[in-house]
């Protein structure tokens, strides 16, 4: 998947088997197809959000990932556009962030915390953002003061861009849905558009090796995905 500047921030398909064999070799074929496919249905989706609520260009905005885990989204908003001396990521565990230390450019600034407590001074990001983050989360509490934290962070005409499940995993209980609603409790005041993506795994593994052109079809249908991706503002900000 690839940006188009020229276009106005068209976003054109350049999936190809071939990156399939290069970017999962080793995967089993159905893996490696179903993964390719999420991971292009998610940056086409997260590219046209940030284009829609004019956060693109991302070459001067700072940006805070909480929860960063090995830096892929980090590594994503670099080839996006984004300077990577302006992205820093926050990751509770040691040996994940350092690993996200060894795997992202040098000068992308990873730091080793909890997000309930971040030690950014207030209003210093353009964007704050988290993805599958909240959904591990258990504690109530915790969730609030992590919401809490982003909100202190970002700046007043900032935006915090959210990407989380909101169904149940009857494999992993350690995996809680996140609602809308207790998206708008955990961000009071703020006004939030919310959209759903990324087509049930069950489908997607099924599907995209064997007719990609459906699983792109039926990834179109809300009541098929299983994710909330959107913006999070603070009110009486104009957009």
């Amino acid at each position: 998947m690839s940006l188009n500047p020229a276009a106005g921030g068209k976003l054109e398909r350049t999936f190809r088997p071939e990156r399939i064999r290069s970017d999962y070799a080793g995967q089993p074929p159905v893996a490696a197809a179903a993964e390719q496919f999420q991971r292009e249905e998610r940056e086409r989706h997260v590219l046209r959000v940030l284009w829609q609520h004019g956060l693109m260009p991302l070459a001067r905005k700072r940006i805070l990932e909480v929860g960063c885990g090995t830096g892929k989204w980090l590594r994503d908003l670099v080839a996006w556009g984004a300077d990577p001396e302006r992205l820093v990521g926050v990751e509770l565990l040691q040996a994940t962030a350092a690993r996200a230390r060894r795997l992202c450019p040098q000068s992308v600034t990873i730091e080793c915390g909890n997000a309930a407590e971040l030690w950014f001074e207030p209003a210093s990001f353009d964007i704050v953002f988290q993805a599958s983050v909240f959904t591990t989360v258990l504690d109530p509490d915790m969730k609030h003061a992590m919401a809490a934290e982003m909100l202190r962070v970002v700046r007043p005409d900032g935006a915090i861009l959210w990407y989380d499940s909101f169904l149940k995993s009857p494999a992993n209980p350690y995996v809680l849905p996140v609602f809308r609603q207790e998206i708008r409790d955990l961000f009071p005041g703020c006004s939030l558009e919310l959209r759903r993506v990324t087509l049930a795994s069950p489908l997607t593994r099924f599907l995209a090796p064997r007719a990609w052109a459906a699983c792109s079809l039926l990834s179109g249908i809300p009541a098929l995905c299983t994710h909330y991706l959107g913006v999070i503002r603070k009110r009486g900000v104009s957009q």
